[in-house]
């Protein structure tokens, strides 16, 4: 999909929302617009100019207080989609955006009608001071709406997030849980093994700390704690299980839901690996393809049932102690964070066995 090289600097998922704003701006402007053709039809204003003025001012007060927003964010490299500048960067924006497009926007009308609004100032300062305090009013009032409304989009942002963490927090015990249990089985007869296992612990939950205080984090965490995880399940299995990751060089600073993947590679292993006496290999893949980030788990286990398909694939409920419970959580979380634009989906590799689980997610170039 390609982009106007005008927005070409915003991510994907703002644009929308920013253009729609821009469309509110301009529809109130042409009611302005029209309103004040009328209350000045005496001097002989025509329309077409009216209209310059009313779409000039608002534009240019639009790009001096919405569009800095998302410098803002991306100079802060801020997760929150509906972000607002802190208290003070953000009234001192307001404050030098709305006087400086005024000021702006009636030069381009100036410039259109061919007069200078400023010599109102000399015969008619009432008129001139109730056309400044009206247009400032009137944009004040819809930058405060839109301010509101962000506020209220960030809460709602904040609901989710607490509502992810509590979600991945139901799948960390299980994993830590079954890995002690492991740990403390090899103590006993195979020491080295167990410190190797210990170590690999110790590195799989620093990294999960450090992803737990944040709802994203970049593609190259993920893989490196996955990397950790499968280290602890290939000790404990031995040859049984064998693994690689594939991650591009240039996909590793992208942003990724944090443990997206861990619910999907340890169903791999218990529901694919495990019950085979030959264990099987498991492959993780990122690539791009067209506008999204595939990541892939894959493997040459036992193959997935039609009832666990069909409740990955169709979204239908999964009851707790199945195999598609975990991955009922991953498209919980994919729906809380991005909607209809993020799904899970898996597959057989064979009719006698194997599984493809993909996750699809927006894409948004990072630059190393």
């Amino acid at each position: 999909m390609t982009s106007s090289p005008l927005f070409a600097w915003l991510p994907a998922e703002h644009r929308k929302p920013l253009l729609q704003r821009l469309l509110i701006v301009w529809c109130i402007a042409l009611l302005i617009a029209l309103g004040n053709w009328a209350a000045h039809e005496e001097t002989h204003q025509t329309f077409d100019k009216a209209l310059v003025y009313a779409y000039a001012i608002s534009t240019v007060i639009w790009l001096l207080t919405d569009v800095p927003r998302f410098v803002f964010k991306r100079l802060l490299h801020v997760q929150a989609p509906n972000y607002w500048p802190p208290a003070l960067p953000a009234t001192l924006m307001l404050l030098v955006g709305i006087p400086l497009g005024y000021v702006l926007g009636t030069l381009v009308g100036d410039a259109y009608a061919g007069w200078s609004t400023w010599d109102l100032w000399h015969f008619n300062p009432g008129r001139f001071k109730g056309m400044l305090v009206s247009s400032v009013a009137i944009s004040a009032a819809f930058v405060a709406y839109f301010y509101q409304r962000g506020k209220a989009e960030s809460l709602a942002n904040q609901v989710t997030q607490a509502q992810l963490m509590l979600l991945q927090s139901q799948l960390e015990p299980h994993m830590l849980f079954n890995t002690l249990a492991h740990l403390r089985a090899l103590i006993g007869h195979d020491s080295a093994r167990a410190l190797t296992m210990l170590d690999h612990l110790n590195d799989y939950l620093r990294t999960t700390l450090q992803g737990s205080r944040q709802p994203l984090h970049p593609l190259t965490d993920e893989f490196a704690r996955l990397h950790d995880y499968l280290s602890l399940m290939a000790i404990r299995m031995g040859p049984r299980l064998t693994f690689e990751l594939n991650l591009p060089e240039g996909l590793g600073k992208t942003l990724v839901p944090s443990f997206i993947l861990q619910p999907l590679v340890e169903n791999a292993i218990r529901h694919g690996l495990e019950p085979q006496v030959a264990g099987g290999h498991i492959a993780l893949k990122a690539f791009v393809l067209l506008d999204e980030l595939k990541l892939s788990v894959t493997d040459n286990g036992c193959g997935i049932s039609d009832l666990v398909m069909a409740q990955v694939n169709d979204g239908e409920p999964a009851a707790d102690n199945t195999a598609s419970w975990g991955l009922a959580h991953v498209r919980q979380r994919l729906n809380a964070l991005y909607g209809q634009r993020a799904r899970l989906n898996c597959s057989r590799r064979s009719p006698t066995g194997g599984t493809y689980m993909q996750v699809s997610l927006p894409y948004t170039f990072t630059p190393d």
